[in-house]
């Protein structure tokens, strides 16, 4: 499931279901359940959406000082990325819901603004910190229910073909691996209910660490 044509197709020649858009519920809702139909259940479902919708005429990242910003830029890196969490969280929560009791984990993935907001950057910051409390107030609402939910902050840039021209002066350890990150969300779906962590940050080894 993706937001983009391209991804969309890439995935789909790799062999995968991927006909929804990740920002639509009912879109959303009936690919988890076109999934559901094709191998009888749904074990896990990641979040990794770069949600925000920065307004048309660009400005700086982040939404530039809130002095400066204006409200579309608000509606664009803020609302939609909270809008985008929901959307997630709600169609998730309902799918696994079906499944009774054990019946699967959520991941959502996000940026270390989650937990610390920088200046020119307070409307995506405020965004991401508004998925972790969506996140948290899922966790502790499903838990009774056997469903895990879980916050994945990658705390530094992701290295991909859409990062490349901002990481290819960076250290090769400054930069956040896709696999590593992706075997850290296999790791939290895979934990027994005896030990479950709702909430797990991975930074890369030169890039700054703060507790």
């Amino acid at each position: 499931m993706a937001r983009s044509a391209d991804t969309r197709e890439r995935v789909r020649a790799a062999g995968g279901l991927a006909d929804a858009d990740a920002a639509d519920l009912d879109s959303l809702r009936g690919a988890i359940t076109e999934v559901r139909e094709a191998y009888g259940r749904v074990d896990a479902i990641v979040n990794a959406v770069s949600a925000s919708r920065p307004p048309e005429g660009g400005g700086p990242f982040g939404g530039g000082p809130l002095a400066d910003a204006t409200l579309a830029g608000f509606h664009g890196w803020t609302a939609a990325v909270a809008e985008q969490a929901f959307v997630f969280l709600s169609a998730g929560a309902a799918a696994l819901r079906d499944q009774g009791r054990g019946g699967g984990t959520l991941i959502q993935v996000t940026g270390g603004s989650a937990r610390r907001p920088s200046p020119g950057r307070g409307l995506w910051a405020a965004g991401a910190a508004a998925t972790r409390a969506l996140v948290h107030a899922a966790a502790q609402e499903l838990r009774g229910e056997g469903i895990h939910v879980a916050l994945l902050i990658v705390d530094g840039t992701i290295g991909s073909p859409k990062t490349e021209r901002m990481t290819r002066d960076m250290a090769p350890d400054a930069v956040a691996d896709q696999g590593e990150v992706a075997r850290a969300a296999v790791d939290l779906a895979q934990q027994s209910p005896q030990a479950l962590s709702h909430e797990l940050m991975v930074t890369p080894a030169g890039d700054r660490w703060v507790p």
